[in-house]
């Protein structure tokens, strides 16, 4: 099944004071159940804004968006919130946790708005999901209290907790040494294999770009493929 759909996409803002600015142009994307698709690109290039569309945080300007097979122009209020809440998971990279809630209350957030079993068993859930990015002797800790790689660690926990459709990651191991970045990089991939998830990096890292099964770039705006195989030391 396509999980996600890009035709002609493109998307520009309003400049106070100044011209209209362009950030996305002609973008074509398909990205399929199960597919591991990596994007990478320079500081400013886009990378952001299009992963921002592909989570229904954004609108495009122009073109045609389908996100799990709907059309994103008709997901509207708490449609397209139950969508985005339900179905997509969100691996930010600046993390975006709750401050002065601890490990496991962030995790379970998202399961608040589950029904159901889910919901009643949600700190097991999220105990779970936090042992299995080694964090189990931390669920008590707050933001505060944890370093940048093990902030990171709870962030992917959080995005990962309800086993969502589409997984967008936006330099999911920008904060980890190389080991435990490639650890939690095999996480990701194996609960998106247990659910058929796709999963969608943005990184400047070209070992996690060579991970994905399609490597793309954005450049001027614009998605163009790479080679096969992702060059070493290549720029991002």
């Amino acid at each position: 099944m396509r999980l996600v759909e890009a035709i002609d996409v493109g998307r520009t803002v309003e400049l106070p004071d100044a011209e209209p600015l362009t950030i996305l142009r002609h973008v074509e994307l398909a990205v399929d159940e199960g597919e591991r698709v990596s994007i990478v690109g320079r500081s400013g290039s886009g990378k952001s804004t299009l992963l921002n569309l592909l989570g229904l945080i954004d609108s495009p300007s122009e073109g045609e968006l389908r996100i799990l097979g709907e059309d994103a122009r008709r997901l509207r209020g708490a449609r397209r919130d139950r969508v985005r809440g339900r179905e997509i998971g969100f691996i930010f990279q600046q993390f975006n946790l709750l401050p002065g809630r601890t490990a496991i209350e962030n995790v379970q957030t998202p399961l608040l708005y589950d029904g159901g079993a889910s919901f009643w068993r949600r700190e097991r859930i999220a105990r779970e999901m936090l042992e299995r990015v080694g964090l189990g002797e931390r669920t008590d800790s707050r933001p505060e209290r944890l370093s940048g790689g093990e902030q990171q660690r709870v962030a992917i926990a959080r995005a990962l907790v309800r086993r969502p459709r589409l997984i967008l990651a936006d330099e999911p191991t920008g904060a980890l040494d190389l080991e435990t970045g490639g650890t939690v990089m095999e996480l990701i991939e194996e609960v998106a294999a247990e659910t058929r998830a796709a999963l969608v990096t943005i990184t400047h890292d070209p070992a996690i770009a060579r991970r994905a099964d399609r490597h793309l770039r954005l450049s001027e705006g614009r998605l163009v493929p790479l080679d096969d195989a992702v060059p070493a030391g290549s720029p991002s």
